[in-house]
């Protein structure tokens, strides 16, 4: 099955990118086929009064991303690009403690606002925050990676731990 991927500009964000969220046989059988039934054809919202209309296509993207990540066992929460966060919420979304969060606004790390004597960040500010630091993580991998392949250290690596 396609993998269905939280695009920067996706309203989905899957709340812990390693962590799977246990599903029964039953719901993952449903959530497969919602998830065949979106992508054969296009679905329509059904009135009350029984009026069928197709879904427009931005919202039908959508769901086909939101089932293909709940079919993928991961969990999802959809927020608002304008909606303020505490700071316990923003932690929670980065998966860092509330100081360590409260040291990176302080650092000017992330915006955010102030509302009384409380801090307040949009979640666009801390999305873009978090794919700046993701990327930074991947890119000092690989050049980590690149150095030790171009020493001949990874090869040796790679080999004792198959030893093991």
């Amino acid at each position: 099955m396609p993998r269905a991927t939280a695009q920067h500009d996706s309203p989905l964000q899957p709340a812990d990118m390693d962590r799977r969220v246990p599903v029964s046989d039953t719901d993952r059988r449903e959530i497969e086929e919602l998830y065949l039934a979106f992508r054969r054809g296009k679905a329509k919202l059904v009135a009350p009064n029984g009026e069928a209309r197709l879904l427009p296509e931005s919202l039908y993207s959508f769901l086909v991303e939101l089932i293909g990540l709940l079919n993928e066992g991961k969990s999802v929460m959809i927020v608002q690009n304008q909606a303020k966060l505490t700071t316990m919420e923003a932690a929670s979304i980065l998966g860092v403690s509330r100081q360590f969060l409260v040291n990176l606004l302080e650092k000017g790390e992330i915006p955010y606002h102030m509302v009384g004597t409380h801090r307040r960040m949009y979640a666009q500010d801390l999305f873009q925050y978090r794919a700046r630091r993701d990327e930074q993580r991947h890119k000092a991998i690989r050049e980590l990676a690149q150095a030790e392949a171009s020493d001949g250290i990874y090869d040796r690596t790679a080999m004792a731990a198959d030893e093991d």
